[in-house]
Formats: C-alpha cells, sequence, structure tokens
C-alpha cells in the first residue's frame, strides 16, 4: 500500500495551508488546487520549509470545470477531498451576494461532478457553525435547528451541506463529512504560515494583531449593546492547527469506513465562549501592548453568541482541541511579528 493521497482545494488559504502541513506529517501525499485569490504562492515553499516535502500545486479555480476535469484524468488516484475553496467574508457577502452563490456553490458541484468519476469518493467539507444563526441553546450541537442564515455567506454553507446531503442519499458510495468551524485563529509554532488577510481584515484577530502592530490606527469593537456580560458578541474561538487536525481525523474515519452513515457533520470548537473585551484583554496580557479601540455600530449578519458542544467529535472523530486561548493570541501575535 503506498502513500494515500488526497486533494486539498484552497489549499494555500490560512487553514488550508495548516491543514496540508498536518496532512504530509501524518504520511499523507497531498496535491493543492488553489487560484490564489486569498493567498500566496510563497506558501507552498513555506509548508516545504515546515515539512521538508513540497506538495504538487495547481492553481487555477475551481469554477472552471474544463480545467477541473483535465486535472482529474492526470489525477484519477485521489483517495479523499478536503474542499476548502470558497469566499468566506460575512459582510462582503452581504454587499456582493451573487459573487459568493456563483463562487462557493458551482466549485462545490464541479468537484462533486469530478467525484463521481474516482474509485475512492470520500469529501470532507468545510464549514460553518454559521449554518445554526443565533442558536436557541447554548453550547449548541449537532442536531440543533439550522436556522435562516445571517449572510449569504452563512447561506452558501447551508445550501452546500444540503446538496452534499442530497448527493449522499442519491449515491451510497460517496461518503462525507462537514465540519462545522467555530472561529479559527492562531498560526503555526514556527510562525511560518497564518492568517494572511488581504486588504482590512474581516476576522476579529487579524484585525487585532494589525492594530497591535500600528498597522491600522484603531481596532473597531462592532456592538457593545449584546445581550452577554460585557455587551460584546460572543464566540468559541478554535486554534487553527486543532481544527487542521480535525480533518486528519476526518479523513482517517471516511478511509477507514468507520460510520454506517454516508453523511455526518461534526461542531470544530473549544466549548468556550469568549467575548470581544476578553480576547482583546488577553491579547494585551499576551503582546504586553495596549489596544487602541473604539465601539461602534453592531455589523450586519453578526450573531450575538454562540460557542460549541463537541463531544460527539470527541467521541466519533476521537480528537479534541488542546490550545488556549493564550496559545491561540500569542501565536497570532508572533506570527504577525513576522511579517514585517
Amino acid at each position: 500500500m503506498g502513500k494515500k493521497k488526497i486533494l486539498v482545494t484552497g489549499g494555500t488559504g490560512y487553514i488550508g495551508s495548516h491543514t496540508v502541513v498536518e496532512l504530509i506529517k501524518e504520511g499523507f501525499e497531498v496535491v493543492i488546487i488553489d487560484d490564489l485569490s486569498n493567498s500566496e504562492m510563497e506558501v507552498i515553499s513555506r509548508i516545504e520549509k515546515i515539512t521538508g516535502i513540497k506538495p504538487q500545486f495547481y492553481q487555477f479555480d475551481l469554477c472552471d470545470s474544463a480545467k477541473l476535469t483535465s486535472f482529474f484524468k492526470e489525477n484519477n488516484d485521489i483517495d479523499g477531498i478536503i474542499h476548502f475553496a470558497a469566499f468566506k467574508a460575512v459582510g462582503e457577502s452581504v454587499e456582493h451576494p451573487v459573487k459568493y452563490y456563483k463562487n462557493n456553490l458551482l466549485s462545490l458541484m464541479n468537484v462533486l461532478d469530478e467525484l463521481n468519476e474516482c474509485a475512492s469518493k470520500n469529501l470532507v467539507f468545510s464549514s460553518s457553525c454559521t449554518v445554526y444563526g443565533q442558536p436557541d441553546k447554548l453550547p449548541v450541537t449537532e442536531d440543533a435547528p439550522l436556522k435562516n442564515a445571517e449572510s449569504p455567506y452563512g447561506n452558501t454553507k447551508k445550501i452546500c451541506e444540503e446538496i452534499l446531503q442530497d448527493c449522499c442519499k442519491a449515491a451510497k458510495e460517496l461518503n462525507v463529512i462537514s465540519l462545522r468551524y467555530f472561529n479559527p485563529v492562531g498560526a503555526h509554532d514556527t510562525a511560518l504560515i497564518g492568517e494572511l488577510p488581504k486588504g482590512v481584515p474581516n476576522n476579529l484577530i487579524p484585525f487585532i494583531t494589525q492594530t497591535g502592530a500600528d498597522i491600522l490606527p484603531e481596532l473597531k469593537v462592532f456592538g457593545d449593546d449584546y445581550d452577554t456580560e460585557d455587551g460584546t458578541a460572543i464566540r468559541d474561538y478554535i486554534h487553527v492547527v486543532d481544527l487542521a487536525k480535525a480533518h486528519i481525523a476526518a479523513v482517517k474515519r471516511l478511509l477507514s469506513r468507520a460510520s454506517d452513515n454516508n453523511y455526518e457533520h461534526f461542531n470544530v470548537g473549544t466549548g468556550n465562549g469568549y467575548s470581544v473585551l476578553n480576547i482583546i484583554n488577553s491579547f494585551e496580557k499576551v503582546s504586553g501592548k495596549p489596544l487602541n479601540y473604539k465601539i461602534v455600530d453592531r455589523r450586519p449578519g453578526d450573531i450575538e453568541k454562540i460557542y460549541a458542544e463537541t463531544d460527539l467529535a470527541n467521541q466519533k472523530l476521537e480528537w479534541k482541541a488542546s490550545r488556549d486561548l493564550e496559545n491561540m493570541l500569542a501565536s497570532a501575535w508572533k506570527w504577525q511579528q513576522s511579517l514585517k
């Protein structure tokens, strides 16, 4: 038996690159497709620096079905796919819904078309806790009802999960695990890879680290009138390396045919909820940098509070998040400093 070959779409992105590193460490052969619309070519050499192995790389857009078909003709021995490639900024999706629906739905459907032709039909899908909207009960479990999405981005994840479920009903040989991420933060311990948003960041942590590094003049805190202890929104933050390891666990579960169901979904978080002000205080402690921040109006598409119940992933994936908030913020800060 040779190495199992895994295709990672969006593999030079933030979560994708960390997952590629963990796959290589675990002895998988990795092929990446990415159009570099939200990442840099240099990530490939950084992955090689960390692992000693340079993954195969193809640069094209998954919405280009002809290119994808010729890729699969060349690579007909893929054992599984981890599908990250998607646009992911909540605010931008509210402003440009068609861009998000086109890209996020079409890329998945093209991948599924090609997966039909593969001998091994295993897919790990990058989903999101946004599918829960504002849950009625916390922590949110996997069987919580899915709400109307608060943003077109969240809706694309919900529709993609529905597409995958329908495909799994139609084709019993298809095996899919959707991972519903909470908020990925932090960077690799080497500070060689991390979150590199283009333009002004949409996510809290790069916004914080760029403010700490005096790249941005001030941090905007969207709303302090939520029904939470300090009035700011609460999220479940997970270290990106812990999240990457959840994908390895999911791939192994698919390859070993460990489940009777050909479609499963799992929450991937820590089970802890932190407010925006908790995060700011923790960052100031870890970095020794006072942050200049300003409370502004709530942002459209944001929910008040959410954090995960993680028992199902702990048991069935045999995976558990291990890194705490200080480790997440310290690694994010180290990455930010390495970018200077």
